[in-house]
């Protein structure tokens, strides 16, 4: 008896019953999960195909939650996160030219865009830009005062003769915060990493040159598309490098 082998390599000691039922419990809700399209590397798929996908803009003439955060991108492409409706905010009827010096509102398409509000307000030591800790912009769902905003001419001496002008569009405008009086800027020294990539970080503030001009951080082009329906052209593109601005979800 003494000789007789009570164990065996194949023998399971311990708890390897538990362990092997939470490897059963683990892999079937990991393949429910999958099912359901719940999983991470699902979710982020769905919202980069969503977000990126393709708008038309007009011509010249699942939804994101708020509040949202905005960055500046390279890509000129219209699509959901870039694309932009002018809204009226003092009355006038939409679909109306828009003039400058007049208030209104930029949203987002509805759907999956959300339809949220550019909305801007002081900055303090709570609620600041993360990066460049000024006036911080981001989406909203309410529109108010505080996603106010409206458009001057580029050259600060001809403001005056151009006021209550229609803006031309795909021309080089101030776009300025109607509460703040502070401009809408990209910053390129400031970087974000967001879901899709390396972009700019968006602040309102007004950065002048030493004639009291605003710089180029400060320029912004409004887009539409051709009026034969060709999307923008060539020469669009060079001269709005950097200068959209994108929704890249909520802030945290």
């Amino acid at each position: 008896m003494a000789h007789i082998r009570t164990y065996r390599p194949n023998v399971r000691v311990g708890n390897w019953r538990e362990d092997v039922t939470l490897e059963e419990d683990s892999l079937k809700d990991f393949l429910e999960r999958k099912e359901r399209g719940e999983l991470t590397v699902q979710k982020n798929v769905f919202i980069k195909q969503s977000i990126l996908e393709q708008v038309h803009l007009s011509a010249s003439q699942g939804v994101i939650q708020a509040p949202c955060g905005v960055s500046g991108g390279r890509d000129v492409q219209p699509c959901k996160r870039n694309a932009f409706i002018i809204s009226s905010v003092d009355g006038s009827v939409e679909g109306e030219p828009l003039h400058y010096n007049q208030s209104f509102a930029l949203r987002t398409t509805l759907g999956f865009a959300g339809g949220l509000y550019l909305t801007s307000d002081h900055q303090n030591f709570q609620k600041c830009a993360k990066k460049s800790r000024l006036q911080e912009v981001v989406m909203e769902q309410q529109a108010n005062f505080l996603s106010w905003w409206k458009v001057l001419h580029n050259d600060p001496q001809d403001r005056l003769e151009n006021e209550g002008l229609p803006v031309n569009a795909n021309n080089k405008v101030i776009i300025l915060h109607c509460k703040t009086n502070q401009a809408l800027a990209v910053l390129r020294q400031h970087t974000l990493w967001t879901p899709f990539g390396k972009e700019y970080e968006l602040t309102a503030h007004t950065f002048l040159d030493s004639h009291k001009a605003e710089q180029d951080v400060n320029h912004w082009l409004l887009l539409t598309t051709d009026p034969a329906g060709t999307e923008l052209t060539q020469q669009d593109r060079s001269l709005t490098r950097a200068t959209e601005i994108d929704t890249h979800g909520p802030l945290k």
